[in-house]
């Protein structure tokens, strides 16, 4: 058992911190906002995120894991101090460093014995050594410690089985031994672990995110492309993905990626990039397709119901992916501030973000389910494809509709499912009759 100290209790840091508790460990979480900890203290748990919330109680209830305020409490006798603050991105997209910082001086001022301290927050390449750094400025030579990077690769929403059925494991560190102890925390899990330097391991995580943002990115723009052509990208992405070399994974085509991730480590590594004179061009292609993704559910509006002022549109789903209440970067809220700003009145409806939406959105009305929120739309936007939207009767959501127009931003439905209750059906790059016949040069061709 290993006595381990977690900075920071968003989701990479909470997540880590009971999970490493469930292994047996002794976990302290520490985070410098006093109600949070309160809160975590009383069983009240800060996000939504599938199985979390037993496992804190659990763990809690056992006494290997606790939350506090206090460095004091939390560094003294860690063995390993696992920083996992939030890096969000500055002006021109560099990653903000201001909590790693911080939290580096404060743990510097706290430690006793050998620790070791784990870069467990996504950070630019050169972070590791610049926490080493403060580290050692802060406290002096008296203290031996080390620094190693350990990535995260959770999604949210399945953050819990990621960290419990990894991959693989990232550790970098310029003392070998030191990534090894770090390694004897996931002797539970059978996956591999790699092991390298410390700027490597920075750029692996950077590199896995910015990879998935263009897989997506790249299908959205073929999606594109599909729509104008008559070709359906959902076929498409299959035969693609069918080919040992390419893979089904981030093949579907949507309105576009979102959530506190990747667009902040795209735009982080473009910088890095550009900065350190490289020409990075396809990163720069990568967020710009994502942004023209959400603004072309308003362009598709605007085709069929003309000027969108006074306009009601629905929007189902809030949150950036299902199974989560997170709405950092999520498609729907940009969307719905592009068709507030055009004079339309939106009604929204999500099973669990609807709060977290409302504080970014305030000014519209979100439904207590799907029906009401499609009572008297003009169309109907689904942003977020939550399961319960798949069981949706469409022979009694149709009528309480004043125009039975569906955006389907994610492709979940059966275009002729929605034809019969006497929709009209858009998905994305679906390449249905009605796309082809408003295409002039398809129609000349008889296509």
């Amino acid at each position: 058992m290993s006595r381990i100290c977690i900075v920071g209790t968003g989701y990479v840091g909470l997540v880590t911190g009971a999970c490493f508790a469930d292994l047996g460990n002794d976990v302290v979480c520490l985070d410098i906002d006093q109600a949070k900890v309160d809160s975590l203290n009383d069983g009240g748990i800060p996000i939504f995120e599938p199985g979390l919330d037993d496992l804190v109680i659990r763990n809690q209830a056992a006494n290997r894991l606790t939350f506090t305020t206090s460095y004091t409490d939390g560094v003294p006798g860690a063995d390993f101090v696992f920083i996992a603050v939030d890096t969000p991105p500055g002006p021109a997209g560099e990653a903000d460093l201001t909590s790693v910082e911080s939290a580096a001086a404060m743990i510097a001022g706290e430690l006793e014995g050998r620790t070791i301290v784990v870069d467990k927050s996504t950070v630019p390449v050169g972070t590791g050594d610049l926490v080493a750094e403060l580290i050692a400025r802060h406290r002096g030579n008296e203290i031996e410690f080390h620094v190693v990077s350990n990535p995260e690769f959770l999604r949210e929403g399945s953050a819990v089985s990621d960290f419990l059925n990894p991959d693989r494991i990232v550790l970098g560190s310029e003392v070998r031994e030191s990534a090894e102890e770090v390694a004897t925390l996931y002797r539970a899990f059978d996956c591999p672990i790699i092991i390298t330097d410390l700027r490597t391991a920075e750029m692996i995580k950077y590199a896995s995110n910015a990879f998935l943002a263009t897989r997506i990115s790249f299908i959205n723009e073929i999606a594109s492309v599909c729509d104008q052509l008559g070709a359906d990208v959902t076929e498409v992405a299959r035969g693609m993905g069918l080919d040992d070399r390419i893979g089904v994974g981030f093949l579907n085509a949507g309105i576009g990626w979102g959530g506190s991730c990747f667009r902040k480590d795209v735009l982080a590594l473009e910088h890095m990039a550009a900065v350190n004179g490289c020409h990075p061009q396809l990163l720069r292609a990568v967020v710009e397709i994502n942004r023209d993704m959400r603004r072309s559910v308003v362009r598709r509006l605007r085709e069929e119901l003309g000027e969108l002022r006074g306009k009601t549109i629905a929007v189902l789903g809030l949150s950036f992916k299902p199974n989560t209440d997170d709405v950092r970067d999520a498609p729907a809220i940009e969307i719905i501030r592009l068709l507030v700003n055009e004079g339309a009145q939106v009604r929204a409806f999500d099973p669990v973000a609807a709060a977290r939406a409302a504080e970014e959105v305030p000014d519209i009305h979100y439904a207590t389910d799907v029906y009401e929120a499609m009572t008297g739309a003009d169309a109907v936007v689904l942003a977020t494809e939550w399961n319960e939207f798949q069981e949706i009767d469409w022979q009694r959501a149709g009528p309480l509709m004043e125009n039975r127009l569906m955006i389907d931003g994610r492709n979940v439905y059966q275009s002729d499912e929605l034809r019969t209750h006497g929709f009209i059906y858009q998905g994305v790059g679906r390449g249905t009759p009605q796309r082809r016949e408003r295409n002039p040069a398809l129609a000349a061709e008889g296509l």
